[in-house]
């Protein structure tokens, strides 16, 4: 029979992903001291740009970190032919859009509503009761 310690493929205290999940491109950003509005500012701007000039400031030694990262990460999506990142980066700057649900339901319902007043319905029920006596 294989011991316990042998079935798993860890020891205890050692774990499997010892670096954990990647961070997103904002959250190392925001670590790198940029703020919210500066990101998304940067995103919209770059965002508008074609390929070549997105490889222009990847490339570019005097482009901010930020810029950099950003442009990069939108040239490593295309490249990819992904478009994961780049709604990521719309829908940070300008929100998700609407979704609208037609839906159409059929059937009875039954609408049953209690007020709380069980008091109040049993005196009205005496005293139809005691009236009908």
């Amino acid at each position: 029979m294989i011991k316990n310690e042998e079935m798993n493929q860890f020891k205890p205290g050692e774990s499997g992903n010892p670096n954990g999940r990647p961070r997103k491109y904002t959250s190392l950003l925001k670590t790198q001291g940029y703020k919210l509005s500066e990101i998304n500012d940067a995103i919209q701007v770059l965002i508008q740009m074609n390929l070549d000039e997105l490889k222009e400031v990847g490339n570019n030694k005097n482009a901010t970190i930020l810029e950099m990262t950003v442009a990069r990460a939108l040239v490593k999506s295309l490249g990819n032919g992904s478009l994961y990142s780049i709604e990521t980066l719309l829908s940070r700057v300008y929100g998700k859009p609407k979704e609208s649900i037609d839906q159409v339901i059929t059937g009875d319902i039954k609408v049953t509503l209690n007020l709380g007043n069980d008091r109040l319905q049993q005196a009205e029920d005496n005293r139809l009761s005691e009236g009908n006596t």
